[in-house]
């Protein structure tokens, strides 16, 4: 998760946030040598008394800032467009499970299963125990399994929500009477956290979300028990 005065991304969970990590660093560098260019020009320009006939009057010019900037864009777009259409790819996912914004609390259901369904709600600042985090701890996580494709389908059952998951490279809003999808794999166990990033009321940040990735078998003895607990 974030640290303070951390100025780049969250660490990647995911092979997607993976992917847009990689295209963040390929297009900041791609500005970089651009701002770096035109402030070279604007400081020989400023700096020097000689000008320099060729470029006053030059069809070569013209056609030279007119095919780079094009070739730039094309070097952004074509990346940029994989990666969308590697977002929007579902194949064959494991487990399903369905996230329900209400004000102001997440609730989740696992399609898969007869009857597990929970509603995750924000722990309170005085019932916190050491080691959590203020505004962003539930008393109910949605747990996965590790390493295995997951389906995200997204609601809302009273006003616009977002599903956001930083680390996980996940962000999908939830709408009332539609359900949005979406799928991820978590490359690595932990926990993920992320909060409603839609201004929806006045406790528009205290519901946060937290993902739980775990081993297979870990998954099973968990929803075995929530299974029997219900």
């Amino acid at each position: 998760m974030a640290h303070p005065s951390q100025l780049g991304f969250q660490d990647a969970a995911s092979p997607v946030m993976e992917e847009l990590l990689h295209f963040h660093d390929h297009a900041l560098m791609i500005v970089f040598l651009i701002s770096t260019m035109v402030l070279y020009i604007i400081v020989a320009m400023v700096t020097t008394k000689l000008t320099n006939k060729n470029i006053l009057d030059s069809q070569e010019i013209e056609i030279i800032w007119t095919v780079l900037p094009a070739i730039i864009l094309i070097l952004i777009a074509l990346p940029s467009l994989r990666i969308l259409y590697l977002m929007d790819e579902i194949n064959d996912p494991h487990l399903t499970i369905k996230a329900v914004g209400h004000q102001w609390y997440w609730s989740y259901e696992y399609t898969d299963y007869e009857n597990l369904e929970f509603d995750s709600y924000m722990v309170p600042t005085q019932d916190l125990t050491p080691g959590q985090f203020r505004l962003l701890e539930t008393d109910h996580r949605m747990v996965i399994p590790v390493e295995s494709p997951i389906r995200v389908l997204v609601t809302a059952e009273d006003v616009l929500h977002s599903w956001a998951i930083p680390s996980l490279g996940i962000k999908l809003d939830a709408v009332p009477g539609r359900l949005n999808q979406t799928a991820f794999i978590a490359s690595r166990p932990g926990i993920f956290y992320g909060q409603c990033s839609e201004i929806c009321g006045a406790n528009h940040s205290f519901m946060p979300i937290v993902i739980e990735a775990v081993p297979l078998s870990h998954f099973e003895n968990w929803s075995y028990l929530m299974i029997k607990d219900a």
